[in-house]
């Protein structure tokens, strides 16, 4: 068990801290529910029956996890998305980057975690099984959640 947990460690790690940077949008935060995840993970993986794929396992204990954390604290800062146009006149990788989990961050708790499964390459199928929904709904979601930040990514760039 301890070899099939180091490489589910190794190869899920970094999508589901993103996942939870995604949903929480504060990075030692994000870290510690991350390491719940898997603290979770290690303990529960002799019970996982395969009726789904372990990543779909894996990320619906994260956003559970996110979920819980949310509502314990209710800490989820709202982003200082900027309003006004930065000096510069092309923003970098890492300021698109950041101004991303802003705006992800600002969106319903639901629309989050679909947008963060979405951007880790998730099968919309498999989306929709985390998130409870049907995989028409996901891909609508996905789309309007896509317009929404096109939008914010626009008036950003101008």
């Amino acid at each position: 068990m301890d070899i099939q947990f180091e490489e589910i460690y190794t190869t899920y790690w970094q999508k589901i801290y993103r996942l939870c940077l995604a949903y929480v949008n504060d990075a030692d935060w994000a870290k510690d529910i991350a390491q719940d995840t898997f603290i979770t993970v290690w303990q529960q993986l002799p019970k996982f029956r395969n009726e789904s794929g372990i990543g779909t396992w894996i990320f619906r204990i994260a956003s559970n996890h996110c979920l819980r954390q949310v509502e314990r604290n209710k800490r989820i800062p709202k982003s200082d998305v900027q309003t006004e146009i930065p000096d510069t006149s092309e923003p970098s990788i890492e300021d698109k980057t950041t101004f991303l989990y802003q705006c992800i961050a600002e969106l319903a708790e639901t629309d989050r975690l679909i947008i963060s499964l979405e951007l880790e390459d998730i099968k919309q199928a498999e989306i929709a099984q985390i998130v409870g929904i049907s995989e028409a709904n996901t891909r609508v979601r996905i789309h309007r959640i896509k317009e929404k930040l096109t939008q914010k990514f626009t008036r950003y760039e101008q």
